[in-house]
């Protein structure tokens, strides 16, 4: 029955637009700037900005923000670079803001 119906996907809240699936979520236990955040090993339709470093709660990060491919709605960031050990399975990972993401097909 699950094929038929697709994939459980998350979208932006704002356009609809898909950004992520829902088996690619790592942890649902992460703070973004406004509240709960989910970690995605894969994000899509997206944008990627520049990077810069920013301290965060769990140390210093070179992060990117991401937007919405369509909307162009800040959706999160993208962790290019973790300077400390015990953070360096977020690089390449994807935060997004359960605030600005909705589900789809669930």
């Amino acid at each position: 029955m699950a094929e038929l119906i697709g994939p459980r996907l998350y979208c932006c809240c704002n356009c609809r637009n898909h950004v992520a699936l829902h088996d690619d979520v790592v942890s649902k236990a992460f703070q973004g700037r406004n509240g709960r955040a989910f970690l995605f090993s894969h994000a899509m339709n997206i944008a990627v900005g520049p990077k810069e470093d920013r301290q965060l709660m769990t140390g210093l990060h070179t992060v990117a923000d991401v937007h919405c491919g369509d909307c162009r709605e800040v959706l999160g960031w993208k962790y290019e670079r973790a300077y400390e050990e015990t953070q360096k399975y977020k690089e390449g990972k994807f935060i997004l803001e359960k605030s600005k993401i909705a589900k789809e097909n669930w």
